[in-house]
């Protein structure tokens, strides 16, 4: 039985890394925001820094896609953003974040 989870009462983590820019890339440890729902689905925001590395950082905020289904009956989020431009460049960032019960 696949537990059904409200929209409202989960989040979600992600671990990737950014775009190598300038000879380098950041770690991205995330957690996002509770859901905030769109017509029969809902999305996620975030918002916060990636890792301090090579001497410097950068910021980013940004919402994710609705809810993709996935086979067992939880669901995903697609994500695909830019930090700010920090040390004279930026990075990008995209992917799937870590998959929650229901939708």
């Amino acid at each position: 039985m696949t537990q059904q989870t409200s929209p409202a009462t989960h989040n979600h983590g992600s671990s990737t890394h950014t775009s190598c820019d300038h000879g380098h890339s950041h770690q991205c440890l995330d957690i996002t925001g509770p859901a905030i729902p769109t017509g029969e689905s809902h999305v996620h925001h975030s918002e916060s820094y990636v890792l301090y590395e090579y001497g410097h950082t950068h910021y980013y905020k940004a919402v994710s896609s609705t809810a993709i289904p996935m086979e067992c009956g939880g669901h995903v989020h697609y994500w695909d953003f830019y930090t700010t431009v920090d040390n004279g460049h930026r990075h990008h960032i995209k992917g799937f974040d870590m998959p929650a019960p229901g939708i």
